[in-house]
């Protein structure tokens, strides 16, 4: 069965396009290295709920928006050597760097998933 990395991210509004850039790139880089999906999603009805919510989950601040986003694989054991693989990738040296990173990578929720329901 499929394993899927999963990413909840807070947004600068004003870097949007630098995440979202960002993203393509990275994405590309996955993709070449063995992801068969990589899906970046921005927030349009995301409200704040009463016990939890995906802005709580980030702390999203004003002028900010949710991404979420995740990466699909074959298996946790191909996930595992794709991300050894995009680690290694000096295309991303710079993407992995904390202070060039267009979001603030403190509040960012992410982990590994076993799907397990698949229609």
């Amino acid at each position: 069965m499929a394993y899927v990395d999963g990413f909840v991210v807070p947004v600068p509004k004003d870097k949007l396009d630098a995440y979202l850039e960002m993203s393509r790139q990275a994405g590309a880089v996955w993709r070449e290295h063995g992801a068969l999906e990589f899906r970046e999603t921005i927030s349009d009805d995301v409200k704040v709920g009463v016990h939890t919510s995906f802005p709580q989950a980030v702390k999203l601040e004003d002028g900010e928006l949710v991404a979420f986003s995740w990466i699909v694989y074959a298996s946790r054991a191909e996930r595992d050597r794709i991300n050894d693989a995009v680690m290694a990738d000096p295309r991303l040296k710079d993407m992995m760097d904390p202070a060039k990173m267009p979001f603030d990578g403190k509040r960012m929720i992410f982990g590994g998933f076993e799907m397990r329901v698949d229609l």
